[in-house]
């Protein structure tokens, strides 16, 4: 008798499904943001977190290198020869060039009157190579493009942390580059 009590109390107990536990992401933590001046192109200056590498081989490409979090943002320089239009065409054509992966494609407009700095951001959302597309111009003689790539596989959810915080030093970036 007491085994089929027990065989009760058993299968009363065991209504719920059981399921594997998701994989789990750490928890990512970055230090508060310094920034500094750049001074390493002839053509723009502006603020970059301390924690980025600047490399600056060429004056007209430079990448800020970020290795904890293996990103890069690589700037590319032109100078506007009546090319405004075709530099704007390719500028805005960029970041749709990862529509098939992305979920949707904000843009954010940017104007600096004092500084006579124009341009769009565009944050790239989903599970594309890059998450971050930008251009800055004066709209006559200045023209600088930017791409933030990771070293991952472009998983959205897991790197949501770096690009949050890589979002803010983009940012600040377009708020303090001026033209030289």
């Amino acid at each position: 008798m007491r085994k089929w009590i027990l065989f009760l109390l058993v299968l009363t107990q065991c209504n719920e499904d059981l399921q594997p536990k998701p994989t789990a992401y750490l928890r990512l933590e970055y230090p508060k943001s310094e920034y500094q001046q750049t001074n390493n192109s002839p053509y723009f200056s502006f603020e970059y977190n301390r924690q980025a590498l600047v490399n600056a081989e060429n004056k007209s490409a430079p990448r800020l290198v970020y290795p904890q979090m293996k990103a890069t943002l690589y700037l590319n320089y032109s100078s506007i020869k009546k090319n405004l239009d075709s530099l704007l065409n390719d500028a805005y054509q960029l970041p749709y060039k990862h529509i098939s992966k992305a979920e949707s494609i904000p843009e954010k407009l940017f104007i600096n009157e004092e500084k006579r700095v124009y341009g769009t951001l565009f944050s790239v959302v989903g599970n594309a190579a890059s998450q971050y597309q930008f251009f800055l111009t004066d709209s006559l003689n200045h023209f600088l493009v930017g791409s933030l790539y990771f070293y991952a596989r472009p998983n959205y959810d897991s790197i949501y942390p770096a690009i949050s915080y890589l979002q803010n030093d983009i940012i600040h970036l377009m708020e303090t580059l001026e033209w030289e």
